[in-house]
Parts: C-alpha cells; structure tokens; sequence
C-alpha cells in the first residue's frame, strides 16, 4: 500500500500534530463528577481510539495528553516514539513488527508526559486507544523553546520534532 491509499481507504485527515488521522472508537459511556480522576472534568469517554497515519516527511510534534495513550504497530515500517519521562529523561521506543531486534507491537504513554515519533520508512500506520477518552481540551503542543531549557541534552532530537 501506498500513502495516499491508506489515506483515502482509511478516510485520514490532517492531525494538529502531524500525520494523517481518523477517530473509529468513541465509548457511548461517560465519567461521571464523583468517579472522574481528580485531573479530569467530569464528561470523558471511557475510552476512545483512532487510526494514525505518519510519513517519511512528517513528525508527530512533541505534545502532551492527559491521559495514557496506548500505540499498536498495524502496518508499513517501524515507528519511534520519543517520550521525556518525570525524571527529566528522554525515552526512545520502537513499534514494528521486528520483535527479535526488539520493536513493541504495542507501546503505552504515560498521560501527562512530552512525546513525538517519527518514521524513517515510507510510512508506520497505527492505532492509538485513549483511557479516558481523547478530548482536545486535554491537548496541549509543546513549547520547543521551553523544551530546551527544560532538556537541554536532547536538542536535536526537541529540534526535529517540534
């Protein structure tokens, strides 16, 4: 498969971030006030899951969510994701099918943690399931200027994905 026949076989859209996207998921069941995590309005989906599309050309810009975010390696080649984890140390992970060499069929992102990934192959097609569910309001793009003072040590990498 091609790009683009991903794209209009899957009907993909721009996503703010970077890549191509569509939402196939979203729980019917809400939080409810009292039960909402103590970070969370009351209102979110238990879950909610999309497909994600990202090209050589394209990076998924360093941002944050507020929830854990699991990936799952569908197609294409591998996809690394960069994370910088509460300790202030940036982590490297690879989904593909290459499970010898060590690449993740699945890989959960901590909510509440910088991350980005990119692809050195033509393209990776994954999916990503949200527990709470997505919402924009919990989105929020990094600021590569505060990024740098905050992990001085990884610049090329802040550079490339921001």
């Amino acid at each position: 498969m091609k790009v683009n026949d991903i794209i209009s076989t899957y009907c993909l859209i721009p996503h703010p971030e970077g890549g191509f996207y569509r939402e196939v998921y979203r729980s019917k069941e809400t939080i409810s006030g009292t039960l909402a995590p103590d970070n969370f309005p009351s209102g979110r989906s238990y879950s909610t899951s999309i497909y994600f599309l990202l090209s050589k050309k394209d990076v998924s810009k360093l941002h944050m969510i507020r929830s854990d975010e699991t990936w799952h390696f569908y197609a294409g080649g591998p996809l690394t994701i960069i994370e910088f984890n509460e300790h202030g140390k940036m982590e490297q992970h690879i989904l593909g099918q290459d499970v010898i060499a060590g690449q993740l069929f699945q890989y959960t992102v901590i909510a509440g943690r910088w991350f980005g990934c990119y692809t050195d192959s033509e393209y990776s097609f994954v999916g990503c399931t949200v527990a709470p569910g997505f919402d924009f309001m919990d989105f929020k793009m990094a600021d590569k200027t505060q990024l740098l003072r905050s992990y001085p040590d990884n610049k090329s990498i802040i550079e490339r994905l921001s």
